[in-house]
């Protein structure tokens, strides 16, 4: 196949632009922006989680306090109607010891409750501050996610413009090609997975940096200019410049 010399040598800004593109969908694939946004989720819902059983553990202990305050109250109330009796007088000395032993006993379970009602308190206010450094650590949690979804964001945002930028460039220098010769460039390139071609450099392809000895070396000394010639190892089109080595 033939194409002009100096057709050729745009194949170099053609593989160039597609050596850009192939890197934005390497980076797009490879983003640590996302990465940042993945890991960000994960700390925010775990501290939702927290905020959640702390939540949870603050009203089952803020019940059972109340519960208990009830208790005591009512103990009280009995401890006064026994109290206000005894002060009466009006009782006999046998509801007197009775009133007397029920008091006392008024007073064991008053203490009891009391001890179990500051347990409680203590316990209900370890939980109260585990609950606010959850709901602290969630707030922060919530703001660096959404940081982290700015920066993803701006990240998609910059890869997007420069893939329309080098597509762009790409259909401009394509269009400056002949037909045959975009065709052929263009199925190698499916076959490399990068570029169809690559500057031939000090007798050494660009493309897979295997330099020509021999036969090849001899064969592509001897090609016509606008005879175009590819790399016997990794198939592009080897562009001839002065550089060459030839």
């Amino acid at each position: 196949m033939k194409a002009d010399h100096f057709e050729q040598q745009k194949l170099l800004d053609l593989a160039a632009e597609d050596v850009a593109l192939t890197q934005l969908r390497h980076r797009r694939a490879n983003l640590p922006e996302v990465v940042a946004v993945e890991t960000a989720q994960e700390t925010e819902r775990a501290f939702a989680a927290d905020v959640v059983r702390a939540e949870t553990e603050v009203r089952d202990l803020g019940r059972e306090v109340k519960r208990l305050e009830s208790d005591v109250e009512t103990v009280r109330q009995r401890e006064d109607k026994d109290q206000r009796l005894l002060d009466s007088g009006s009782v006999s000395p046998k509801e007197l010891t009775n009133l007397q032993h029920e008091l006392d006993s008024l007073k064991r379970r008053q203490t009891d409750l009391e001890d179990q009602e500051l347990e409680l308190m203590e316990r209900l206010e370890v939980a109260e501050a585990s609950l606010a450094a959850a709901q602290e650590g969630l707030a922060k949690a919530v703001a660096d996610l959404e940081r982290a979804q700015q920066l993803r964001d701006d990240a998609l945002a910059d890869i997007a413009d420069s893939t329309t930028r080098h597509e762009s460039a790409r259909a401009a220098v394509a269009g400056e090609l002949s037909a045959p010769l975009l065709a052929l460039y263009d199925r190698i390139r499916a076959q490399t997975g990068t570029t169809g071609a690559a500057m031939l450099k000090a007798r050494q392809c660009q493309g897979c940096r295997i330099e020509l000895y021999g036969n090849e070396l001899a064969s592509v000394r001897n090609a016509d200019p606008h005879e175009v010639v590819r790399c016997e190892s990794c198939g592009r089109i080897l562009v001839r410049t002065p550089e060459s080595g030839l």
